[in-house]
Formats: C-alpha cells, sequence, structure tokens
C-alpha cells in the first residue's frame, strides 16, 4: 500500500529525507510576478542524483515557474537554487531545457537541431555531428536527419528536442509537460522510451506535468504543489518496481493506489 499522503513531509519540513545525494538544492525560493501575483511561497527541496522528480499539481501552481528558476531561466524573488554547491545566476552547461513546445529552429534540419548546443560551444562539425546522430538514433528517428521541423509530426518534433537536450551531455535535463502536445498512445510510448533512455544515460530528471498517472509511473519523487502561491504540500515517492513490463506496472495495485490517493488529495482544491 501507498504510503500515506499525510504523513509525507510537509512545505515545512523542508527538503525529503533521504540517503541519496541531491544535485539540485531549491532553498526559500518565493516568486512574485510584478506585485499583483504571488507565484511560488518559500520552496525548499532536494533533487536527488540520477533520479525522476516530477512536480505536480494544479494549473498556476507554479509549477513551469519552479522549473525556469531551476533552470536560470527565471530570477527567484528570494531564495536561491544550489546546484552541486554552487549558486544558479542563470543558464549552466550542467541543465538542459526540453521545452513544450519543441522550441526547434525551423530552418535547420534535424541534424543541425540536435547539434545546435554542441555548435554553439564551438565544437567541431564533424565531431557535433557524430554526437547528434548518435542521439538521434537513441530517440529512434534515425533516417529524419535532414528532414526539417514541418516536415515532421509534433510527436517526432519532440523527440529531436530531447535528442538536442542529451547531445549537450547536461547533467540535468528539465522537461515542461514534454508529451501534453502528442496523442495518448503517443504519449505512453514516449513514457516507457524515455524510461529506457534514461536507464542508459544515467541523468537526473526534473519534469512538469498536470497527468497524475503519468507521473506515478515515470517518476522516483513527486513533490505535489498547492494552489498559488505555490507550496510543497506533500512529497510521494511511488517506489514502484521497473521489473514488470509498462502494461503490467499500469495494472499494479501499488501504482493505482497512489493515482487515486493523489487525485483525491488534488480533487479537495477544485471542490
Amino acid at each position: 500500500m501507498p504510503t500515506s499522503l499525510q504523513s509525507m513531509p510537509r512545505a515545512d519540513d523542508g527538503a525529503p529525507v533521504s540517503k541519496t545525494e541531491n544535485i539540485v538544492e531549491v532553498r526559500d525560493i518565493t516568486k512574485f510576478y510584478g506585485t499583483d501575483v504571488h507565484a511560488l511561497e518559500k520552496i525548499n527541496l532536494g533533487i536527488p542524483v540520477g533520479q525522476m522528480t516530477t512536480f505536480l499539481g494544479p494549473s498556476g501552481c507554479g509549477k513551469t515557474t519552479l522549473l525556469k528558476i531551476i533552470a536560470g531561466l527565471l530570477e527567484p524573488t528570494s531564495g536561491e537554487i544550489l546546484i552541486k554547491g554552487a549558486p544558479v545566476s542563470g543558464p549552466g552547461p550542467e541543465r538542459a531545457f526540453v521545452f513544450q513546445d519543441f522550441a526547434l529552429l525551423p530552418w535547420a534540419t534535424v541534424l543541425r537541431n540536435v547539434a545546435f548546443g554542441l555548435e554553439l560551444r564551438h565544437e567541431a562539425k564533424n565531431e557535433r555531428e557524430k554526437v547528434a546522430r548518435h542521439y538521434i538514433a537513441e530517440v529512434g528517428i534515425s533516417g529524419f536527419e535532414q528532414k526539417y521541423p514541418h516536415e515532421l509530426s509534433g510527436g517526432m518534433r519532440q523527440r529531436v528536442g530531447l535528442a538536442r537536450a542529451l547531445a549537450v551531455n547536461a547533467e540535468v535535463l528539465l522537461m515542461d509537460e514534454p508529451f501534453s502536445a502528442v496523442d495518448e498512445q503517443t504519449r505512453r510510448k514516449f513514457q516507457e522510451d524515455l524510461l529506457h533512455l534514461l536507464a542508459v544515460e544515467k541523468k537526473t530528471v526534473i519534469f512538469v506535468t498536470h497527468s497524475i498517472e503519468e507521473a506515478v509511473y515515470l517518476s522516483d519523487q513527486i513533490v505535489l504543489l498547492s494552489p498559488r502561491p505555490g507550496r510543497i504540500h506533500s512529497i510521494i515517492r511511488p517506489e514502484i518496481s521497473r521489473d514488470a513490463g509498462p502494461d503490467e506496472i499500469r495494472r499494479d495495485k501499488n501504482y493505482l493506489d497512489h493515482v487515486e490517493e493523489i487525485w483525491q488529495d488534488l480533487r479537495k482544491y477544485l471542490e
């Protein structure tokens, strides 16, 4: 049976208790937009190395805001982010962002899009294209290297975005609802492929989703946020075995119980 949400750490407990090393530390993060919108309030959180942490909560609770602050794309009003003990002051090579809307270069081929981060680092063309081809194969789109974004389906464009993030060899991948624009069948396949890929790549992932099922299926740690201003309501570690196949996992009582408990907790915000 899953641990009751009521017994999980709350916002004032700080980061979750774990023997696992945290690669990212979120310390007292508060964010205001202007004087009217209070987006986040004193978020304290540890992101374990080599695991997937998912931000989940009602619309407008600050999930993407928190992700962008960790990425260095937004400045907090107060508080700080540490990556391996060093304060974040902007984007850095140890982090890569996978955007919800793909953010591909429309005038560039798949090969150049995937290699673009390495091009910005002035890597030699032969080397960056070798790396790009490797990750194009890893995400399952070999044969499309010379295609342009407008020639690809939404699912394939998202695979290009993931390959580009992997190509720069960042330690932390930040993913903002990366599967929201694809159909349910493609989404499930993406979830399965992502778990397989991360088992090989050993990356730390911070993931934003609105889907309870997706969060439970993918995550080592789920951070459940309250409505605005976002606070940590609870932290859930599903501890679901990955030994079974994807269909067996989705039918597993432990998986189903976690989904139901999180839903019961979230629905209180909708009443």
